[in-house]
């Protein structure tokens, strides 16, 4: 059965939320929506649907008319497995010792690696971004420096698969946190599926905004692979929340956004220690003086 899809974009946040809700209210209704932030530094959003019945076009332009954005681009997609497809096209990373692979590829999981199994369905954040890889490298050169984290978190967690990794090679209980309840489902399921159970706890939170981790604060390792506007707000935040000589692996930066961001976090006593760049994406590991 073939599926629809139609995406427009907006330059305004709150627009393009409101857009996106009266777009799931139009029939035949779709049976997902979001919001993205594009991730170009040009500060535009991208709205997208999707539907299983071919949309009505007219509403669509009616909507996209009010909201002043542009018209939906509305396109057809084949009747394909798609969960194949990734698998497919997904083959496992390596990042320092850590390897990143699929449940159809566990036979490829090296001898000694640190292995984090994160299937197709989950693919966000799997390590094949230059982000999630620029941050794994990043913990693996700061254990092998000797820095054990005691206290860790993974704020805007996705997978989970940066607090999983961090949950691999120190004993301690990791926090990892979502504003996104899908996501946070998802990085439970990964959980589970790396029997990291009890060892990684996944919470609904926006930023820190979460009883348990306000309880658990400071912590000494704070990931924060998201994007630069969210980031950029985090910074107080992130200095309040991160104890004295610990440290927070940032990523979600395109390089040009990279100056900003130290700047910010400069501002709420870090200091940069590594600058990292992975295709078009920059790690940045910061220190609370």
């Amino acid at each position: 059965m073939p599926t629809y899809t139609a995406f427009t974009t907006l330059s305004d946040r709150d627009l393009a939320d409101a857009l996106e809700e009266r777009v799931g209210e139009i029939e035949p209704a779709p049976y997902g929506t979001g919001v993205f932030e594009i991730e170009d530094g040009s500060g535009r959003y991208e709205i997208g649907a999707y539907f299983t019945e071919k949309p009505n076009e007219i509403a669509l332009a009616l909507l996209a008319a009010v909201h002043g954005a542009q018209d939906f681009v509305v396109s057809e997609l084949p009747d394909q497995d798609w969960v194949a497809h990734v698998r497919r096209e997904l083959a496992p990373v390596a990042a320092g010792r850590f390897f990143v692979y699929g449940s159809h590829d566990a036979d490829k999981v090296p001898e000694g690696a640190i292995a984090l199994k994160i299937d197709a369905a989950m693919a966000f954040g799997t390590g094949h971004h230059g982000t999630t890889l620029g941050c794994l490298l990043a913990l693996d050169a700061l254990e092998k420096d000797g820095f054990h984290a005691k206290n860790t978190v993974d704020i805007g967690c996705g997978t989970a698969v940066l607090g999983m990794a961090a949950a691999k090679i120190w004993p301690e209980t990791v926090l990892a946190s979502d504003i996104d309840p899908i996501a946070v489902e998802t990085a439970r399921a990964n959980v589970e599926g790396n029997d990291l159970a009890g060892r990684v706890i996944c919470l609904e939170a926006a930023g820190f905004g979460n009883p348990a981790l306000a309880e658990a604060a400071p912590f000494d390792l704070i990931f924060a692979n998201i994007l630069k506007g969210p980031l950029l707000a985090l910074a107080p935040d992130m200095g309040r929340n991160c104890a004295e000589s610990g440290y927070a692996i940032l990523s979600g930066i395109l390089h040009e956004q990279a100056d900003d961001v130290v700047s910010a976090y400069e501002a709420e006593g870090f200091s940069l220690r590594q600058r990292n760049e992975h295709g078009d994406w920059t790690t940045l590991v910061l220190q609370r003086s």
